[in-house]
């Protein structure tokens, strides 16, 4: 493909995706589900990964996009619209002739499997400079990520135009996914950064801990609230966000050997829970909902701990809820030969500065900073869904 036009490849990328996608919706050969774990709808209103619990295996990668003009940004969201909807279906990948390069990497097998792949795509409020002519459609809360005490933010590791959030129960799924859109949308969009992560399994049961052995994400919105907390609807947005969602994603290491000589009743006083059960420490089970008011001068869970200051409880801070979606990351050691993990930190909201940037501001200089070190990540908005096999992401941003 050396020397091709950009153009012109996007264009053999988007027909390479149309037969795939041809074969997913049933006009091919398509995979069976039945042994297999049940697939993540890809069709809807809405990205289903959003609300989807963080998967075993997952990658967070963000991306410049390098599409010349509009025209090419529409190929770019249509190709990707093609390869996630295949991917998320299964099938047999198109063939293209016994000269040509295969049109899969092969992976997963001759037959990509009916598995459990969710796709999120999200746009940064770079894609709405002068380039697209989208400035009049800039989602109305959309900006570049804000920097916070105690961040070590790295430039490299930062923003991006999309975010590609992949997430499955194997990793092969995932890297096969992340190779196959790449190379289906190279010459439109070039990876900016990405990061490999993973969920532990609930042990012995309930949420998920992080790499500090603590339990991460237990008071989530509800089913109930999430109207309200977490998709866009109206507030001054451009009428096309509707079914979205304002995405931040931090990059954050925690700094483990540190965190590791640290007495347990002083890490649960920074957490405000217990290491071991994840319940508040004025309560029994995780999610007993503690008792703040009780406590007015934090005799059992410290004013300072990180729950009393991420949700005090109160009616004043009730809108500031975020759904969190965040995993674990390993990245080996650095070059002083420490543990380098951490936390990709993942939220989903309808107002960054209302909802996540509150938040972070009533965290400033809580206890937890010494042992953790935000180094990258950036704020998004995640697209509505694809409503059928005739939309793709941003058709009506772009429209």
């Amino acid at each position: 493909m050396t020397g091709l036009p950009r153009r012109s490849f996007l264009r053999r990328a988007a027909a390479g995706t149309t037969a795939a996608g041809l074969t997913a919706a049933g006009l091919g050969t398509a995979s069976s589900a039945a042994t297999g774990p049940a697939p993540v709808p890809f069709h809807g209103s809405r990205q289903a990964g959003i609300l989807r619990e963080p998967a075993a295996q997952s990658v967070v990668a963000a991306f410049d996009v390098v599409a010349d003009n509009r025209a090419e940004l529409t190929d770019l969201l249509r190709a990707t619209t093609d390869r996630a909807r295949f991917l998320t279906s299964g099938g047999t990948p198109s063939a293209m002739g016994i000269t040509a390069p295969p049109t899969d990497s092969g992976v997963l097998g001759p037959v990509v499997p009916a598995g459990d792949l969710s796709v999120i795509v999200g746009v940064g409020v770079s894609l709405f400079d002068d380039r697209y002519g989208l400035a009049a459609r800039k989602p109305a809360k959309l900006k570049p990520m804000a920097t916070f005490p105690n961040d070590a933010l790295e430039a490299a590791q930062c923003h991006g135009d999309l975010s590609l959030t992949l997430s499955a129960g194997s990793t092969d799924t995932v890297l096969h996914a992340l190779r196959d859109i790449t190379r289906a949308t190279r010459g439109g969009m070039q990876l900016r950064w990405k990061l490999a992560g993973f969920s532990s399994q609930p042990r012995p049961s309930g949420t998920p801990r992080n790499l500090m052995g603590f339990k991460d994400g237990t008071s989530n919105p509800s089913e109930s609230e999430v109207d309200r907390l977490v998709w866009t609807a109206g507030g001054g947005e451009p009428p096309w966000t509707a079914g979205g969602s304002y995405q931040v994603i931090r990059l954050i290491r925690m700094l483990v050997e540190f965190w590791d000589r640290v007495s347990i009743a002083e890490q649960e006083n920074m957490f405000g829970r217990r290491r071991d059960t994840g319940a508040p420490l004025d309560g029994a089970e995780e999610n007993d909902v503690p008792r703040f008011a009780e406590d007015p001068i934090g005799t059992v869970i410290p004013l300072t701990s990180h729950i009393r200051k991420a949700n005090p409880r109160t009616p004043e801070t009730d809108a500031s809820r975020i759904l969190r979606r965040s995993v674990n990351y390993d990245r080996g050691i650095d070059t002083n030969g420490n543990l380098d993990m951490g936390l990709i930190f993942t939220c989903y909201q309808q107002d960054l500065e209302r909802q996540f940037e509150a938040v972070q501001t009533r965290l400033a200089d809580e206890p937890l900073v010494d042992y953790i070190s935000p180094f990258g990540g950036g704020y998004f908005f995640a697209l509505p869904g694809v409503t059928g096999p005739d939309d793709h992401y941003g058709r009506a941003m772009l429209a």
